[in-house]
């Protein structure tokens, strides 16, 4: 992950604005707007892991869009945070083969190590934990995404373990 910026104001800039326009370059000129969701992801990493509606606003500026575009993007994908996050965002899939495979086990597991359920974060604001929707990973199931990593075959027993080696 890159460096996180937390000034605001005039965020498209510096390394920010590199990204985005490495993204842009990739479309016709005048299909700027395709590049709304790498620019969202891009804002988002940057900024502690969460988009403001400050800085949908200026990735819409930038984009030449209207804001609205940009909303409907970032609410309508669960992979775009509206509220911070932890540090270290443990996305618990929520499909049935996960929840026939032990996915409750593991919720458990979590809620036991570091005290929180689905929807929170720890007070330190290392670890927040979000349910999503299908990962695409039913064989490995149960199973959860961290960064761009999937952790298959979830135990709580290695579910504890991982935590543990976070914690450090």
């Amino acid at each position: 992950m890159s460096s996180t910026v937390t000034n605001t104001a005039n965020f498209i800039q510096g390394e920010v604005k590199a990204r985005i326009d490495k993204w842009i370059a990739n479309y016709p000129a005048d299909q700027k707007k395709s590049a709304t969701m790498p620019a969202l992801r891009i804002v988002q990493e940057c900024h502690h892991g969460y988009l403001t509606t400050d800085l949908m606003d200026q990735i819409a500026e930038y984009l030449e869009i209207t804001p609205m575009e940009v909303y409907e993007v970032a609410t309508f994908y669960g992979n775009y945070e509206h509220e911070p996050v932890g540090e270290i965002k443990l996305c618990v899939c929520n499909s049935i083969s996960c929840m026939l495979r032990g996915r409750d086990e593991i919720l458990a597991a979590i809620e036991k190590k570091i005290g929180i359920k689905p929807g929170e974060m720890t007070e330190d604001g290392r670890f927040s934990v979000k349910m999503v929707e299908c990962l695409g990973a039913c064989g490995g199931a149960p199973m959860m995404q961290v960064g761009k990593v999937y952790h298959e075959n979830l135990t709580p027993e290695n579910i504890t373990d991982l935590l543990e080696e976070w914690s450090k």
